[in-house]
């Protein structure tokens, strides 16, 4: 059984940088897309990036580009997700995700659906 595994997160003042974990107990050159959905209080879960652990081909929602970045660190199956520059707005609930794929640039990709594990999610607040 599949389990992802998160770790990070917390409170940062706006402005401010963190990282997020995902450590997949599977092997990742497995070829996965993983990724990280977050849901803001009182709001619908959205997409925020995705990468697959066989090309390393990364994408990002507008709402993050520019100032996040998603990678991976094969030795230990895990998956990383930088923020910069936080806003307010990026408080939310982060959930880790992953689906075993042959390719993840697929539209599809942004929706919760398609993704069959789920990590247990992590908490970022960003305020003064």
């Amino acid at each position: 059984q599949v389990r992802l595994m998160q770790s990070g997160g917390g409170s940062v003042p706006p402005g401010g940088s963190l990282k997020l974990s995902c450590a997949n107990t599977d092997d990742t050159t497995n070829n996965y897309c993983m990724g990280w959905f977050r849901q803001p209080p009182g709001k619908d879960r959205e997409w925020v990036a995705r990468m697959h652990t066989g090309s390393g081909d990364a994408y990002y929602a507008d709402s993050v580009q520019g100032r996040s970045t998603i990678s991976q660190d094969n030795t230990k199956n895990t998956m990383l997700l930088e923020m910069n520059n936080l806003k307010p707005e990026d408080t939310a609930m982060y959930y880790c995700v992953a689906d075993r794929r042959p390719y993840c640039g697929a539209a599809v990709m942004t929706q919760q659906v398609n993704y069959k594990y789920w990590g247990k999610g992590t908490l970022v607040t960003v305020s003064p």
